[in-house]
């Protein structure tokens, strides 16, 4: 079992020049480290001593009428009657004690106790222990006996001090969304011909965030790459130009007859490994800077797979949730009465994504079929008949499952008897969660939509993830799983990144995780964090990360489960036979592992310590970035 990293630990790494200049990014006000901070609390509960003692003032910040209500409420702990409350009013005042201690210490105290999250649109302050806020965290989270002054928490007596308040500020702050700051994460380290890569990319394309932040993280990889070689310079400058990005109209008719236009896109990043595979998502926020973002990690994906494939991406702003089938069908046979003619079996071969799933991808290879004229098995995944891998569906989270053992194995440990935590609840979330079972690993785990998650304290079997299943088929909230199992718990307008784990698989979307989130993460216990999707991490929450050496499995590596498996469906000998669970199984393992000791090797050869934090994160990039430049290299400038 890992043993949980301690508040302390994550201060002695944190920067306090850098949380001053966030607070005054904010205008902010920050008390000096060390400072005198006063803690209020009743009359005639503290040592008489202090009585008379001089006491040394720190400002506090105007509060809301509610906020001061609340602190009102919290602050009555004893139990006096009407007449001795007006008397302590006109013969008593309040004392204060004075209470010294480092600013940086009292911020992971805030992070052991509390943490913040938006509740109809304000932040408040969420008990760690209850999940409630404001008065609702009153009760007592141990036990109802004693009097009222025995039922007082500890974690109340530290919501009511100046010391929580003003970290809670603080963390408010860093979650606001800056858009000027959005794409500015130039790395102050970063060699000038690194950083003139970063910058023609935003001079170039200044408004794509996704795709910048995507071009930065992979630019600091390679940092070492180029020191060494400056012809790889012009390589990444090529690279980061995709060959082909199409945009174009989808017309489609609902099923009261009117009109509705979306956008299609589909970005072919790069064929100089081979025919493109890439991804159809479909989202409400979906766009151009997102499809290059997705393209772009998806050539890198495949490079680094055993298996030789360009990389590309699509989809659409089209939201199926909500849609009846007919409704999705003709949107679907809209998009692709463009998108076929850059379809085949030697130019782009397309895959599930968000939103896109066998009913999705049943509709699309249809429509192609009906316009290329033939049987072309250029679609992966919609159903087990259409190709031999009996585990497609399976392939990805089975995969990160597989490569989170592989990383526990270079420890001498291994997942049973291990806490997960696991984000989403598609397609990966779910087989992550089926897989982890099977491995053994301890029955409690989370998983989450976008309202909140879910927590079940009795586990998750096959039977409830088959439950699970069927909510999420018909479009509904895991809410409704808690309506089902009285011990399971849903936690709206939540994360659940402060559940206390060993691991964390975040498998929904692009920067679930941000500063706070990767906090909350380091002190739940958290010692290695796979990721399921694609760039899961803000800027922020990877610093803190690695501050507090989390080992993070990169999903360029550890999502290689659904190449491998697309890959295995069109090879000849796969598609003349049904393959068997099992072996299907065990040729999944052997090409994780072959991902897994490329990437490490690379890490290695470029002298990152196996066990940094970011070894994985680098080789990973590292070693796709080599093969697609020497491929790059053999065909000269085109």
């Amino acid at each position: 079992m890992f043993l949980p990293t301690t508040g302390i630990g994550m201060n002695s790494a944190m920067d306090d020049m850098n949380l001053i200049q966030q607070a005054q990014r904010h205008h902010l006000v920050v008390r000096e480290i060390g400072e005198e901070i006063d803690l209020e609390i009743g009359p005639g509960e503290d040592d008489p001593s202090f009585g008379n003692t001089t006491l040394i003032g720190a400002p506090l910040r105007e509060s809301s009428a509610e906020e001061h209500g609340e602190s009102k409420q919290m602050m009555g702990v004893s139990q006096i009657s009407n007449d001795a409350q007006d008397m302590s009013q006109t013969q008593q005042v309040k004392r204060k004690k004075k209470v010294v201690k480092r600013w940086r210490e009292e911020w992971a105290d805030t992070y052991k106790w509390a943490y913040v999250d938006v509740k109809d649109g304000t932040p408040r302050i969420f008990c760690s222990v209850c999940r409630e806020f404001g008065r609702k965290h009153r009760r007592n989270p141990y036990g109802n006996e004693g009097s009222r002054n025995m039922q007082m928490s500890a974690l109340e007596e530290h919501n009511n001090s100046l010391l929580h308040k003003e970290a809670l500020r603080l963390q408010s702050a860093s979650k606001d969304k800056i858009i000027a700051d959005k794409p500015v994460y130039v790395k102050a380290v970063m060699s000038k011909t690194a950083g003139s890569i970063l910058e023609a990319t935003l001079k170039r394309d200044p408004h794509e965030a996704e795709f910048i932040q995507a071009v930065q993280e992979v630019v600091q990889a390679l940092e070492r790459v180029i020191g060494k070689n400056s012809h790889y310079v012009n390589i990444m400058e090529r690279l980061l130009e995709p060959e082909r990005m199409i945009i174009f109209r989808v017309p489609w008719v609902d099923d009261r007859g009117e009109t509705h236009i979306n956008r299609g896109f589909r970005v072919q990043f790069n064929q100089s490994m081979g025919p493109c595979r890439g991804g159809i998502r479909f989202h409400s926020t979906m766009n151009l800077s997102i499809t290059k973002f997705l393209g772009f990690e998806q050539t890198l994906k495949n490079a680094l797979s055993p298996y030789k494939l360009g990389g590309a991406a699509g989809g659409s702003d089209f939201d199926p949730k909500g849609r009846s089938d007919n409704e999705v069908m003709r949107f679907c046979q809209s998009l692709m009465t463009e998108m076929f003619r850059y379809l085949g079996p030697d130019k782009d071969l397309p895959s599930e994504d968000m939103g896109v799933g066998t009913r999705e991808m049943g509709y699309l290879f249809g429509q192609y079929r009906r316009l290329a004229g033939n049987f072309q098995g250029t679609f992966t995944g919609p159903r087990i008949f259409w190709s031999g891998s009996s585990l497609r569906p399976e392939a990805t989270g089975y995969g990160l499952v597989f490569f989170a053992q592989l990383m526990l194995s270079d420890m001498n440990k291994e997942l049973k008897g291990l806490r997960c935590v696991v984000s989403g609840s598609g397609k990966i979330a779910l087989h992550v969660l089926e897989k982890l079972i099977a491995y053994g690993a301890l029955p409690i785990y989370n998983l989450s939509d976008s309202r909140g998650y879910l927590v079940d304290e009795d586990g998750f079997d096959y039977m409830k993830v088959q439950f699970l299943r069927d909510i999420k088929a018909q479009h509904r909230s895991l809410r409704d799983y808690s309506k089902t199992y009285a011990r399971s718990k849903y936690y709206d307008e939540a994360k659940p990144w402060s559940e206390r784990c060993d691991l964390a698989f975040a498998c929904a979307t692009q920067n679930e995780i941000d500063q706070s989130d990767a906090m909350n993460l380091v002190n739940s216990g958290c010692r290695i964090l796979i990721e399921g999707s694609n760039m899961p991490c803000t800027p922020d929450a990877v610093q803190v990360l690695r501050k507090a050496n989390v080992l993070v499995a990169p999903a360029m590596a550890a999502g290689a489960g659904g190449v491998v498996a697309g890959e295995l469906e069109l090879n000849h000998e796969c598609s003349l036979m049904h393959w068997s669970p099992e072996d299907f199984e065990s040729k999944l393992q052997e090409a994780m592992k072959q991902t897994y000791q490329r990437a490490i090797k690379a890490a290695t050869d470029f002298g990152y310590q196996k066990e940094s934090p970011e070894a994985l994160v680098h080789g990973a990039v590292i070693s796709a970035f080599l093969t697609i430049a020497q491929a790059m290299t053999d065909q000269g400038c085109v």
